[in-house]
């Protein structure tokens, strides 16, 4: 059944885009049920087709009685320019500002309004006016803007900020990536570390890289529930405790009970036991850990001391890390989804008695030196000349601490997903809640720009996980498939302007990923606010051996590929098209269709740097090719160039394979190299040498 047109007209009022092209630029409408069940999300007033005409009415009645927008973005060094939505009666009253700035500071005046009304409207029986305001330009911060139209006051929220976000110098930069739990050393516990990390950092300044990259190091279940994504975490505002490094923490040394564990032969046999697992068993090691932890936090604990004031102090500082300890106690107390606690629990009431006090403690604790290891890591980075690039996942787990504190903000009956394409047939469903924008607007965007900022404190480079998804984001609504889905159109400005503002004040630069089937108003958009896009080197790969690859643009970070791809070596054999066979993705035919053209497009990248002289036509070895590919992406003139270590070593297994859980081992695959191997590989050596050299002149 077609979507009606007061369906239709109710959709576009609440910025939905019911009719769209897939990633096969196909047309897909969306079924009225499914449009229906979105609006319901949106809080429209509709629970059947019957009820659309009268939703239609009120949501009118609704932006129009709405005088000015809860959010106003004033960009740097231009006035403030706003529409004014009023009755006929006020059309030509003064209006009048109060801005009371970030500082305190209070600025009056008069607006500027325009010699004609923008439009009128009548709605329910009531003329309005429209008419566009001005006012000078601010100093940049978060304002409060109070108006007075004659005899009505109102209220907004300003974002005044830099038009374009943070750029440090020109220079033509370089980094490596590999996702931290990843990394193992020789003193790691079955998985990487902070100290690992600051190992790894350590030795990319050496090689005068820039920086290193990783994957979201926020909290995750690792228990009863369990989901070691780092996609899906617990809350985007505090950090993974299984990044610990226990053996650094200042008790550790102190404490003789925490010493007799950790030398138990018991406890060794199951440490050695971890270690040696290709794979990562997060419970496992982070069971070992947390024996350890908790030894040290009653060590804390048993005496008046500095550090113990230090603990207390910290937790009383922070309030919110508080209600996060408790959110954790609480289910560890029932092993289950927040969803099905007691009731008050569940509407997000927590008092001391309903969990465990030492498993509250332990959850302060571990934030607490979670802090301090990070504080330390950054600063070891930095004295090494690199900083840490990184990522700013899009989602959070739904039945993590975000969403039970601030469910208001989510629509909790949709899905944040994509539509079909040529990777996923069928679409995506990720599985996480969605914002709803208008409850972001009305807390005045709080709860993101607390998560930047607490990336941003440790960051030198941001990567926004699915940009697009700040301009026009794709709800799948529960009980309907992806391909049932549609697109709901965010105010992307305001976006932007928090981006562009918290960059400056923490000297960050910012990258958006715009892979897929991205909108050209997109990349326009991160290209005037100087928002870096991506280039990944496999998406880039044509038949031709004139034109096999493409230059890249200098507003990017290039890479060969992604934690979401197959590295160079899958790539190169094709194994990724065998892994996409065997999970029913492709037919038998596609599958060697996709073999053929990946045939074509080896021949042609070799003939391509071949003739670049960046490849001996003697040497067509995977790691010829993978050196001489790297060069060629060295020699272009985008911003950032992005190694993936384990392509260093040929590693052809993926670190994920969208779409799957259990079929394949995500997140858990292990680097194949030790720090220390890695450290004394000549090979390895010699290719990042080659790039930095590259690198060097180009900058």
């Amino acid at each position: 059944m077609p979507v009606s047109d007061p369906l239709k007209s109710l959709a576009r009022l609440y910025n939905l885009q019911t009719v769209y092209r897939d990633g096969f630029a196909q047309v897909r409408a969306a079924p009225p049920e499914a449009v229906l069940a979105v609006l319901k999300s949106l809080d429209a007033p509709i629970n059947s087709h019957a009820d659309i005409l009268s939703a239609l009415r009120q949501r009118r009645q609704e932006l129009w009685q709405e005088p000015v927008e809860p959010v106003l973005v004033a960009w740097e060094g231009t006035p403030l320019r706003f529409k004014l939505r009023v009755p006929e009666r006020l059309a030509e009253a003064e209006t009048s500002y109060r801005i009371v700035l970030e500082t305190g500071e209070v600025v009056d005046g008069e607006c500027d309004k325009g010699t004609h009304p923008l439009y009128t409207r009548e709605v329910e029986g009531t003329q309005y006016v429209a008419r566009g305001m001005s006012m000078p330009p601010l100093c940049l911060g978060y304002h409060n803007l109070q108006l007075q139209v004659g005899d009505l006051s109102l209220e907004s929220y300003v974002i005044s900020a830099p038009a374009r976000a943070y750029a440090s110098s020109g220079d033509k930069t370089w980094g490596i990536f590999c996702p931290l739990y990843a990394l193992n050393s020789d003193r790691s516990w079955g998985g990487g570390d902070y100290t690992d990390l600051a190992t790894f950092a350590q030795f990319v300044g050496d090689l005068s890289g820039t920086a290193v990259a990783t994957l979201p190091m926020l909290a995750s279940f690792l228990d009863e529930p369990f989901n070691p994504s780092p996609y899906a975490p617990v809350s985007r505002l505090f950090w993974n405790e299984f990044y610990l490094d226990v053996t650094s923490i200042p008790e550790f040394e102190q404490c003789a009970e925490a010493q007799a564990l950790v030398n138990s032969s018991t406890f060794l046999r199951e440490l050695i036991a971890v270690q040696s697992e290709p794979l990562i068993d997060y419970r496992k090691c982070m069971a070992l850990k947390r024996q350890v932890i908790e030894k040290l936090l009653n060590f804390v604990l048993s005496k008046d001391s500095g550090r113990r004031r230090s603990f207390k102090r910290y937790a009383a500082n922070h309030p919110r890390m508080r209600d996060y300890a408790a959110f954790r106690a609480e289910g560890e107390r029932y092993r289950t989804v927040w969803f099905q606690w007691p009731a008050a629990a569940r509407d997000g009431t927590l008092s001391p008695g309903d969990y465990d006090e030492k498993n509250y403690d332990y959850h302060l604790y571990v934030q607490w030196q979670c802090d301090e290891q990070n504080r330390r890591l950054r600063n070891s980075a930095r004295k090494s000349g690199v900083f840490l690039y990184l990522d700013f996942p899009l989602g959070v787990n739904r039945d993590g601490y975000d969403v039970w504190r601030e469910r208001h903000l989510f629509a909790l009956n949709a899905n944040g997903g994509a539509p079909p394409d040529s990777l996923f047939l069928k679409g995506q469903n990720w599985g996480f809640p969605p914002f709803h924008p208008d409850a972001m607007r009305r807390q005045r965007y709080r709860y993101y720009i607390d998560c930047l900022r607490h990336h941003m404190a440790l960051a030198g480079m941001l990567r926004i996980d699915h940009i697009m998804g700040l301009h026009r984001a794709f709800w799948v609504p529960d009980g309907f498939t992806a391909a049932d889905g549609m697109y709901l159109h965010n105010r992307g400005e305001e976006y932007y302007a928090i981006l562009s503002l918290e960059s400056h004040r923490h000297e960050v630069k910012i990258v958006g990923e715009n892979l897929g089937t991205v909108p050209i108003y997109v990349n326009e958009a991160m290209a005037r606010r100087n928002v870096l896009g991506m280039h990944v080197g496999v998406f880039a790969v044509n038949t031709s051996a004139e034109q096999a690859l493409d230059n890249v643009s200098e507003n990017t970070v290039a890479s060969l590929n992604t934690h979401d791809t197959t590295p160079f070596m899958g790539f190169w054999t094709g194994t990724d098209i065998q892994d996409r066979f065997q999970l029913g993705l492709l037919t038998e035919t596609q599958a060697q269709q996709e073999q053929q053209l990946r045939a074509a497009q080896r021949q042609a990248l070799t003939q391509f740097l071949q003739n670049r002289g960046l490849l001996s036509e003697s040497t067509e070895t995977p790691d010829a090719v993978l050196k001489a590919w790297l060069s060629f992406l060295a020699k272009n003139d985008e911003a950032f160039l992005l190694v993936n270590l384990e392509d260093l070593w040929l590693e052809a297994e993926p670190q994920n394979t969208p779409g799957t859980w259990q079929e394949r081992p995500n997140w858990r695959r292990k680097a194949r190299l030790s720090l220390e191997s890695i450290r004394q590989s000549d090979t390895i050596l010699h290719v990042l040498k080659t790039i930095s050299d590259i690198r060097r002149r180009m900058g």
